[in-house]
């Protein structure tokens, strides 16, 4: 009895192994079924990463919509498609229902060239999520429940899951007419956290490991008698992105820069530090103003806006001192200044190449931290929920906002944020 239950995933595997050969081999043609080519300008490509930062522009623990029309679709999904091959898809929109035709170019095989899926999603017995109601590999017909199973199958054992989970964990209904879907979400703080985890560069990353070795080489020269400061890690790494930076490439350098500081500054709370073995060196605190705690508010805020956006920054760094109130080390204007600081460091660095550009060089040239933030060390801090609310209310009301719009006036006031 054993033996004949032992041979019944046997049978399950070799069956869904013979389903993905039948697949492929219908799937794929010498032939695409959508036009490729699919050719991008300048303003097509900033358009199509507003479209697809849309969603992130709202506050956490709050239920929001996101409308997209069709031409929005079609521009962000080829947007993607053709960041990693040269792919094009086609997305129609009827009621209650999306239309997807995918051709993405494949590898020099004897099979054919191209691979072409037809999907459809549609709100069956009018439920709020759209489940697969057809799915067409070339010419072959699947039955929706099955292509839904190996779908599923399929994400979940490949490195496309981790972005499909935080892309859809958070839905709670899509609406699709003819003219737009609205995806209506709730977005988390863990979620915030677990994307700029996900979309930091990977230890294996030439680019980000030649930043990682020359935060070591400097390390490596450090006395460890004196505090390390900001802006002698700072200076070098922005050097190295000015070496290795044109036009093209100088927001993406910008950013592996700063993820790799911060990958080093906040190793406690990243969990990093370096996962590559081939990097090695010692850690010391790096300080701001004499406080290590303003360096990790600086750069951790950098980061996460260089590979988001500043409304996510501003609203995390919120969110943090509103913890730290409750049973923590208490609200600080301090730490929120630092947070501001680094979000405006990193929409700098990456807000168009040639403000990329422009401030590799500035950075490389600074003198101190003082270049970077402003002295916040007059603001109050360590105050807890009651002595909060009793000063300030809410972060909405008119005396929090005019600290807030102090903070703002002397980080616009250092000449590094100067618009000239």
């Amino acid at each position: 009895m054993i033996k004949h239950l032992l041979r019944i995933p046997v049978y399950c595997l070799g069956i869904l192994l013979a389903i993905c050969v039948v697949i492929v081999l219908f799937a794929v043609s010498d032939y695409p079924e959508v036009k490729l080519g699919w050719s991008l300008s300048h303003q097509d490509m900033l358009r199509a990463k507003n479209i697809l930062r849309e969603g992130s522009k709202n506050r956490p623990d709050e239920i929001s919509t996101l409308e997209l029309s069709k031409e929005d679709l079609n521009l962000a999904a080829n947007y993607l498609l053709n960041r990693y091959s040269k792919s094009a898809v086609e997305i129609s929109l009827k009621p209650n229902k999306l239309k997807f035709i995918v051709t993405a170019t494949l590898p020099e095989n004897r099979l054919g060239k191209y691979l072409n899926v037809t999907l459809r999603l549609g709100n069956v017995d009018g439920q709020e999520l759209p489940t697969v109601t057809k799915f067409k590999a070339g010419k072959l017909l699947l039955p929706s429940g099955m292509a839904a199973h190996l779908l599923d199958y399929g994400i979940r054992h490949s490195a496309l899951n981790n972005y499909f989970l935080l892309a859809t964990r958070q839905i709670k209904s899509v609406k699709i007419t003819p003219e737009k879907i609205a995806v209506t979400y709730f977005s988390d703080m863990q979620t915030l956290v677990q994307a700029r985890q996900l979309f930091s560069p990977g230890a294996d990353n030439t680019a980000f490991n030649a930043y990682q070795r020359k935060l070591a080489e400097i390390v490596g020269q450090h006395d460890p008698q004196w505090r390390l400061s900001l802006a002698d890690l700072l200076k070098p790494l922005f050097a190295l992105a000015y070496q290795r930076s044109n036009l093209h490439n100088a927001i993406e350098e910008n950013k592996l820069a700063i993820l790799a500081l911060n990958d080093y500054v906040n190793k406690q709370t990243t969990g990093r530090f370096f996962a590559s073995n081939t990097v090695k060196m010692p850690y010391y605190a790096v300080f701001m103003y004499k406080r290590d705690d303003l360096s990790q508010h600086f750069i951790g805020s950098a980061a996460l806006t260089a590979s988001m956006n500043g409304q996510i920054s501003k609203v995390v760094g919120e969110e943090k001192e509103l913890s730290d109130a409750d049973g923590g080390s208490g609200f600080s204007f301090v730490d929120l200044a630092a947070d501001k600081a680094g979000i405006r460091f990193g929409e700098l660095a990456t807000s168009s190449p040639e403000n990329a550009r422009k401030l590799q060089k500035a950075i490389s040239e600074i003198k101190d931290y003082r270049d970077l933030m402003p002295d916040p060390t007059d603001l109050p801090e360590h105050m807890n929920t009651a002595e909060f609310k009793n000063r300030y209310q809410s972060t909405s009301s008119p005396a929090y906002q005019r600290l807030s719009q102090l903070i703002d006036g002397r980080i616009a006031a250092i000449p590094l944020y100067k618009p000239n």
